[in-house]
Formats: C-alpha cells, sequence, structure tokens
C-alpha cells in the first residue's frame, strides 16, 4: 500500500522483524530494502555474472522443488518466467533490481533474500496470488549453500566462455608473431644489461609458454568450479531438503547452461571454506604476473625511439602527451600492466577471505565473489587488445637490433673454451673502452682466424637455432 502521494512514493512491507517502508515502485521487499539502509558503504552492487548465475540457481531449483512436490507446477513456471524476463535486462537495467553493496552480511544472505523477494514479486504477479520469497522461492535452499554455488556457477561460466578463449587467442597470435619474427636476432639482457643474442622468435616463445601455463591452471580448476554446494542448506546437512535436490538442481542447471555442474563430494567444505575460488584466483594470478612479464617487456622494447632501446615500435594509438607533441607512448602495454597489479591486490584480498571460513560458514563471501569475477573480467578484457593492438602489430627495428648486436662485447663468451675466461674479458673490456665490434679487437688479440671468429661470433649462430 502506498503511504505518500509525493515523488518518493513508499509502501509498507514485512519480514520477521516486522514492518519496512520500501520504494513503491522497487520488486524487492524488507530483506533488501533492511541491506540497502545497513550497507551504504561501497555504491557497488553485487557484479552482474553473479546476479545471473544466482538467478540461473533460482530457475533450476523451481524445476527441482516441482519435480520433488515441494512447490506447485504453477509457481514453479511463474518462477523461471520471472528468471527469464530478469536475465533479458541489460545489465544495468538488471542491477536496479539488485541494490544490495558487496560490502554486506558475510553469508551473501541480503544478495540471495534480494532474488528471492524480487522473483518472489515477479511470480506473484504472474499468478495474480501470492508467492512466498522464503517458502516457494528459496525452497530447498539457504543463502548458506546458494551463494557459495553461485560463486561458482558464475565463474566456471566467466572462465569457460569469455577467459579462456580470450587467452587461447592471445596464445595463437603470440606463436604466430613468433613465426613471423624468427629471422630477426636481438641482443639478449639479463639484469637489464647486454648478453648473449637470442632470436625474436624466442622471446616470443617464452611468452607464449608463461600463457599456456597459466591456461593449463585455469583448465585444471574449471572442473572445481562445477561442484557446487547446493543441497548443504544451513550448516552442510541438508536440513529441509529432499535428498534428491542437489541433483536435480544441478540437471536443471545444466541444461540452462550446457555446462557440467554436480553436487560437491563434501559440502562441509564448500560452505565452511573458499578453497577452490582461492585455487582459481591464484590461476588468475599467474596468468596476471605472466601479462605484466610481457607487457613490461613489450615497453623496454619499445622504448626512445632515440634514447631507449628501440628494438620494436608498437602500433601508435593516440597523441601521449598534453604537452610534447609527437609523442607516442605503449599504452596497450601499460593498461595491461595494470590490470596484472589489479588481479594480483584482488588475489591479495581474496586469499584473507579464503582464510574466513568459521566452522560451517565462510563470511567473506560477497568479497570472494566480487574479486573473482573482477579479476576474470579485467584479464579477459584485456588480452584482445594486447593480442591485437601490441603483439600481432608490432614493427622490428631491424637496423637497431644488428646495431647492437655488432658491438655486443658479450659475444666473447662463445671464445671462452678456446681463450679461456679471463682472456676473453679482457678482450670484452677493450670492446668496450674503444666501442668497436668484437670480432675486430678479438681477431687482433687472438690467434684464431678471422673467419673462424666470424663464425663462432655470428649471433644467429648463437642462439641455437641458425
Amino acid at each position: 500500500m502506498t503511504t505518500s502521494s509525493s515523488a518518493a512514493a513508499f509502501r509498507t512491507e514485512s519480514d520477521s522483524m516486522g514492518a519496512m517502508q520500501v520504494p513503491a515502485e522497487a520488486l524487492y521487499g524488507a530483506q533488501t530494502q533492511r541491506a540497502v539502509l545497513n550497507f551504504p558503504i561501497s555504491g557497488q552492487p553485487m557484479p552482474a555474472p553473479f546476479v545471473h548465475a544466482l538467478l540461473a540457481i533460482k530457475a533450476a531449483a523451481a524445476e527441482a522443488n516441482q519435480q520433488l512436490g515441494g512447490i506447485s507446477a504453477a509457481q514453479a513456471q511463474a518462477i523461471q518466467a520471472a528468471v527469464a524476463e530478469l536475465q533479458a535486462l541489460p545489465d544495468e537495467t538488471l542491477l536496479r533490481h539488485f541494490p544490495v553493496d558487496i560490502f554486506q552480511t558475510g553469508s551473501g544472505t541480503s544478495s540471495n533474500m534480494n532474488a528471492n523477494e524480487v522473483l518472489a514479486t515477479l511470480a506473484g504477479r504472474r499468478l495474480n496470488d501470492k508467492v512466498s520469497a522464503n517458502d516457494h522461492v528459496n525452497a530447498s535452499q539457504s543463502s548458506n549453500d546458494v551463494v557459495p554455488s553461485a560463486i561458482h556457477v558464475a565463474a566456471a561460466q566467466a572462465l569457460q566462455n569469455r577467459l579462456l578463449p580470450a587467452l587461447q587467442s592471445l596464445v595463437a597470435t603470440t606463436l604466430d608473431k613468433a613465426r613471423a619474427t624468427h629471422a630477426h636476432v636481438k641482443t639478449g639482457r639479463t639484469h637489464l644489461m647486454d648478453a648473449m643474442p637470442v632470436r625474436l622468435s624466442q622471446a616470443l616463445e617464452g611468452w607464449a609458454a608463461q600463457l599456456a601455463l597459466a591456461q593449463g591452471q585455469l583448465q585444471g580448476v574449471l572442473p572445481l568450479l562445477q561442484k557446487l554446494a547446493l543441497g548443504g542448506t544451513a550448516v552442510g546437512t541438508g536440513v529441509n531438503a529432499d535428498p534428491q535436490f542437489a541433483a536435480l538442481c544441478c540437471a536443471a542447471l545444466n541444461r540452462q547452461t550446457g555446462m557440467a555442474f554436480a553436487p560437491g563430494e563434501n559440502r562441509f567444505a564448500l560452505m565452511g571454506a573458499q578453497d577452490t575460488a582461492v585455487a582459481a584466483s591464484g590461476a588468475l594470478k599467474t596468468l596476471a604476473v605472466a601479462l605484466m612479464k610481457i607487457a613490461n617487456d613489450l615497453r623496454w622494447m619499445n622504448s626512445g625511439p632515440l634514447a631507449g632501446l628501440g628494438e620494436i615500435e608498437l602500433q601508435a594509438l593516440q597523441p601521449g602527451s598534453s604537452i610534447m607533441p609527437g609523442k607516442v607512448n605503449p599504452v596497450i602495454p601499460e593498461a595491461t600492466a595494470m590490470v596484472a597489479a589489479q588481479v594480483i591486490g584482488n588475489d591479495a584480498a581474496l586469499t584473507i577471505a579464503g582464510q574466513s571460513g568459521n566452522f560451517e560458514l565462510n563470511v567473506m563471501l560477497p568479497l570472494v565473489a566480487r574479486n573473482l569475477l573482477e579479476s576474470i573480467a579485467l584479464l579477459a578484457g584485456v588480452m584482445p587488445p594486447l593480442a591485437d593492438k601490441a603483439i600481432a602489430s608490432f614493427r622490428v627495428n631491424e637496423q637497431r637490433l644488428k646495431q647492437a648486436l655488432s658491438r655486443n662485447p658479450i659475444l666473447v663468451t662463445a671464445l671462452n673454451p678456446l681463450i679461456g675466461y679471463a682472456k676473453a674479458a679482457e678482450i670484452a673490456k677493450l670492446a668496450y673502452k674503444e666501442d668497436r665490434p668484437i670480432v675486430d679487437v678479438a681477431a687482433e688479440h687472438t690467434d684464431i682466424p678471422r673467419a673462424e671468429l666470424e663464425k663462432l661470433l655470428d649471433p644467429a649462430h648463437l642462439t641455437g637455432q641458425d
């Protein structure tokens, strides 16, 4: 009932704690409104992928509960139709109905009840009859098993549908560029100092191997994310849920998503801990660390163009300075490095959250959801531009590579077996001092014929890939 004729009209809703004034047009009820008032903290709602996963679970639960006789066919169909209506909304519109802050009750109960209340309202309108948020929409469930399950569902879908395809494409692009640059030999560097030569393709293949390692870790955690806590209800024992509920619910969820969700072998672990989410975040951090390394290598090789290394030229994408005309910066590697830093930070917070399992429930679930899903989204978002606008499109400065190689005294390392380390060091120091090619200095200070020196000190030969 409307209690005010003003523009900010409210209606009165009730829950177990009593009456609450709720915005008249809101689909949610009293418990959601209490959470909105209790947690005016960040202004950030739960991530849209989490909300979509939560709604998918509610639709699957309605189907399972109907099969088990817990709710009527009409109620189940109305709940499922309400889910479909919400799932079809743009994320911005959807989240207006899910305003609860990320920093809320540690179980995510407020978000679970938010979904229950919204679906009860929409289903009730379809039936022209009351649908209970607790007794019907939440039948056979608890926030304590639904929220961990929604985290797994959202993360598994995001990994399979967004992150892993983007990562596979980045690996393929990197290997393609390696093949295209195989003929280019550059000065290797250790400690940022000149070292023995490498092929540019070898450096790129190293990046691809880093990415492939992270890819394998993420693929390994994907089956674990498809194990759900559903059926555990309040503390893992399954009180008020039919023993068949979890399997039926997962089967219905799989029909929606095309994935392979299944009840977890031990719901106490899935509810009292968040070890799978921690493992997934660790794999995401591994990928972030690899991307940071790749981004920094690109920035260094592109540095200059005159006073830096200038070995490659990244695609010019935008002006680099508001005051220095003609300056162009490595913006895609910089954005990649910032994403990597954020993912590493998310992992640190999520690690602490993972430690916050107190007896039968982890009490930092919303933070786990937020950080895990943000990390996946950021990494999935940055890899396509890194692939297309940095790695695939950079141009090799062959003249700069040859210039540096011809004056690299470290090439004398190849002569160690013939003249010894000490003599080789003398030749290297002299070449540095006189700024002369190492082959010229070696020809003057050894008995090795010039032709043999040129072969021994050939940078391409020294890469181990002629």
